[in-house]
């Protein structure tokens, strides 16, 4: 589901502030290496709490609970590195307005043809901007889950990434992830680390280079296989191996930031029928289990059913959720019955605000719409423990 829509209007037209107070604000704004010329809200660092169950704020002790959006993609499907150099205002503004909207949590998507040049090699203009994206988050008290490894298109794929085999395909993920965890170290507004997006165990042998699920969503890839030959191995066993790989990667330079993976939602009988993935035999290295749920109309007991295999004595992050398959009275009901079992809730935002998606007659902007005002409505409700 995407939502294509002009850019917002400039807005109101303000009388042009005197000579002395834009060299004064211009002056503040350099002097604090600023992005939005305010100062860094104080960002604590977000853990588990000691019962397993949710996330504290350290060292407060507060509780923290995961409210926000996956910033996967503008109206137009541009991925964020397409514009983060050439519109960086745009970003900031988008940024400004899911704060406005009440969330605490942005999900990104960095894509594996944007920070590596060669398997060896990072691409060092984009992690100078990652950092600077991290800097901005911080100013605006907005944490990052920063999820890698996408190849949401395939025309951007390098060939020679797609012509590894196994092996040297997770030592070139695991270079990846020592190159992010590098840029995030020690940055409060680092959330966690999501190893990719939808990873998935096949089944049975697969031919060379076909690393991609073939069901492309709006001209994106969001799933991937992370090897094509089982070779007699248990799935399980595959995902275990793997994630341990990179996580011990993340680890050789941040040992603050969360760990997870964003699964797939799997069937009502088991979770890992899809992806391969069992959540009780990721926890270690996983510090949480994040899932992706899209209730479907009248089966929402169906859908809670689903989530419930993802509750293992950490805590469970939906990391994407949206009236997808239902409606959003639906929504709002399945989000409220879902706080037995999750503890963190992250929707979709495109880069237009619903008064802007309201002007649509398109029944895609109506439906995102209708999202965002949800999500404004509950956000004092789901943010408190």
């Amino acid at each position: 589901m995407r939502c294509l829509q002009p850019r917002r209007s400039a807005g109101p037209v303000c009388q042009p502030p005197g000579l002395l107070t834009v060299v004064l604000c211009l002056w503040a704004g350099l002097a604090s290496g600023s992005e939005t010329g305010t100062r860094p809200t104080q960002l604590e660092r977000v853990k588990v709490s000691a019962d397993g169950r949710g996330f504290v704020l350290v060292p407060s002790g507060r509780s923290f609970v995961p409210w926000g959006f996956n910033y996967d993609h503008d109206a137009k499907g541009q991925l964020l590195e397409d514009y983060w150099h050439t519109d960086w205002d745009r970003v900031v503004g988008d940024f400004r307005e899911i704060k406005a909207l009440g969330a605490n949590v942005v999900r990104i998507h960095l894509q594996v043809a944007r920070f590596l040049e060669a398997p060896d090699r990072p691409n060092k203009e984009n992690i100078e901007r990652l950092k600077r994206l991290f800097q901005l988050a911080e100013e605006l008290g907005l944490y990052l889950d920063v999820t890698g490894l996408g190849c949401y298109h395939r025309q951007d794929i390098p060939a020679w990434y797609d012509a590894l085999d196994e092996e040297a395909r997770w030592a070139v993920q695991a270079f990846f992830w020592e190159t992010i965890a590098q840029a995030g170290a020690g940055h409060p507004a680092v959330f966690c680390y999501d190893l990719m997006n939808e990873p998935v165990v096949p089944v049975d042998k697969r031919k060379a280079g076909d690393w991609l699920v073939d069901a492309a969503l709006g001209g994106k890839y969001f799933v991937q296989r992370i090897t094509l030959d089982p070779r007699g191995r248990a799935r399980k066993d595959i995902a275990r191996a793997w994630v341990d790989r990179l996580a011990t990667a993340i680890r050789k330079h941040d040992t603050d930031a969360l760990i997870t993976v964003g699964l797939l939602p799997g069937t009502k009988e088991r979770a890992d029928a899809w992806s391969g993935f069992v959540p009780s035999e990721l926890i270690p290295p996983l510090d949480f289990i994040a899932t992706h749920i899209y209730p479907e109309s009248e089966k929402l007991d169906v859908s809670l059913q689903i989530l419930s295999h993802f509750s293992v004595g950490r805590p469970v992050v939906v990391e994407e959720v949206f009236p997808l398959r239902c409606n959003t009275q639906e929504l709002k009901g399945f989000l409220r019955a879902s706080r037995q079992y999750a503890s963190g809730w992250i929707g979709f935002y495109w880069g237009v605000p619903p008064d802007e998606l309201r002007q649509s007659k398109e029944l895609a902007a109506q439906i995102t719409a209708a999202w965002l005002e949800l999500f404004q409505e509950l956000a004092p409700e789901f943010r408190q423990p």
